[in-house]
């Protein structure tokens, strides 16, 4: 977890860790809301599913796993302070949640953009 004076590095940490370079860095935040709600088809006839499908469309209240019923925190830094603050933890979730939400891991861009998104929440 970053603390005291390294906490304003957060972001550019996170991006970094993230394989995002300087000049996708800022992300969209209107792009990874977009993104976040939108359906992606699934094999073998499962439901289709978003980012919205297990954190919920509002990041400040907990989500729950579409498959398992597992109970996911809120992604809300506002409300969850921890979230985003451990780069690894970040990459390692954006790698595995896209590939199974996407089917595949997402561009530099997209991770920007979700981390843009999440953080305004």
């Amino acid at each position: 977890m970053i603390s005291g004076p390294l906490r304003s590095l957060g972001p550019a940490l996170l991006l970094a860790a993230a394989g995002v370079g300087p000049a996708a860095a800022a992300g969209d935040a209107a792009a990874g809301a977009a993104a976040w709600v939108q359906k992606h088809p699934q094999a073998e006839g499962a439901p289709a599913r978003s980012c919205a499908s297990c954190h919920n469309e509002d990041l400040t209240q907990p989500g729950r796993h579409a498959r398992t019923g597992k109970p996911i925190e809120p992604l809300a830094p506002s409300v969850h302070p921890e979230r985003l603050t451990d780069p690894a933890k970040v990459e390692k979730w954006l790698r595995r949640n896209c590939r199974w939400t996407l089917g595949r891991e997402c561009s530099a861009t997209e991770k920007a953009d979700f981390l843009a998104y999440i953080r305004t929440q």
